[in-house]
Parts: structure tokens; C-alpha cells; sequence
């Protein structure tokens, strides 16, 4: 399957000036809503990535999005795997698990994104499922930035990628953009004012 194709067609690879949900800026934005957008697509992407995790005989129970981008990803995924679909979200600034959903002591849980960057608000929900005394056995994404190594995938895992290291990331494909640190943005540099297209403000 060629997904950057995919997120072409969708209007969802976009150029410009963003800010990512990392601070950092880049000259590529995925807006993965624009795609997802599609049910048709949403489940074509799910069924891809459902059969890597199969083909890896990894075990699952749940599947668990942080809201609000992975959650349309999640619940595609899960229906993929026809496995229950629950999602963690902010409350204060911190991810936690509500809305009555309950994890069993030992119950496997992986962790879906529709974009791992470096991470952070999927290593989040993690956190939050094991804090409920759930296992954490995977993490998936329909993309991957680049910053943490895939099954599948040549790419090496950087320094700040958050995921732990001893769990597989499935994703579809990588999109290995460069990006930049506020302070040495040469498109700030060219006169260039960054915007913030996704669903957070930091």
C-alpha cells in the first residue's frame, strides 16, 4: 500500500509552516483527520495494519487511543482486530482513562496513535492503562515520524523517542521529514510564521 499516496489524495500531507504537537517545526504536516475522515479509508488503513500485528502473533485483549487524535484510528483498529476499543484522554493536563472503562489485573493492551512522533502522549495513555493494572504489550500508528524504530522498517530508533524500547510500534509507513528547533527554524530565518493545525496548544 503506498499511504503517503493515501494521505495525498486526502489533502492530509500538507506543506508549509507548522508547529508540531513536539514544539518543533517542519515544513510537512500530517493532518490524519482528513483521511480518517473517509470510513472507507479509515477501514482499508485499519485492515493493512491489523494483519502486521497478526502476522506478529502478538496478543491482545484492548486496544487503547489517547483522544483526541488516535481516536478514530483506535476504534478502526480495534474493529480491525474485533477487540474492545477504549481511549485515554486530558483531564488537568494529564492523560487518564474515564467514562466508566475498566482494565482488568494482567489484561493486554495496545496502545494506538494515527501518528507516533516521538511518542509522548502514546507513552501517556501507557502509563495510564498500567496504572489501572494493565499490561502494555505494543504500540501502533498508521505513521511513524521517524524518531522510534518500527517492526518492518530500516529506520533506527532516536534518542527522543519515547516509546519503550523493548515493545514493538506497527505502523503503515514513515514519513521522515525534517524538522527543526524553534530557535534554528530556517523557515522562521526566511521570514516565515509558523501555524499549529492539530488538536493541541503545546
Amino acid at each position: 500500500m503506498d499511504v503517503k499516496k493515501v494521505y495525498v489524495q486526502a489533502n492530509a500531507l500538507l506543506e508549509g509552516h507548522f508547529t508540531l504537537s513536539s514544539g518543533n517545526h517542519s515544513g510537512y504536516y500530517l493532518q490524519s483527520a482528513k483521511v480518517l475522515e473517509q470510513p472507507s479509508t479509515a477501514k482499508m488503513l485499519a485492515d493493512a495494519l491489523a494483519q502486521q500485528i497478526r502476522i506478529s502473533g502478538l496478543q491482545i485483549d484492548t486496544v487503547c487511543a489517547p483522544a483526541l487524535g488516535g481516536m478514530i484510528a483506535g476504534f478502526a483498529l480495534a474493529q480491525a482486530l474485533d477487540k474492545r476499543s477504549i481511549f485515554a484522554e486530558r483531564v488537568n493536563g494529564a492523560m487518564m482513562i474515564r467514562r466508566g472503562f475498566d482494565i482488568r489485573k494482567g489484561e493486554k493492551v495496545l496502545i494506538c496513535e494515527d501518528i507516533v512522533t516521538t511518542g509522548g502522549s502514546a507513552m501517556e495513555a501507557a502509563n495510564a492503562v498500567t496504572a489501572l493494572g494493565g499490561e502494555v504489550v505494543g504500540y501502533a500508528a498508521l505513521a511513524n515520524r521517524g524518531f522510534c524504530g518500527r517492526e518492518g522498517s530500516d529506520i533506527t530508533r532516536k534518542v527522543n523517542c519515547k516509546l519503550s524500547a523493548e515493545l514493538p510500534l506497527f505502523a503503515l509507513a514513515d514519513f521522515d521529514f525534517e524538522m527543526y528547533a524553534p530557535e534554528s527554524c530556517p523557515l522562521c530565518a526566511g521570514g516565515s510564521q509558523a501555524i499549529k493545525p492539530g488538536s493541541r496548544n503545546n
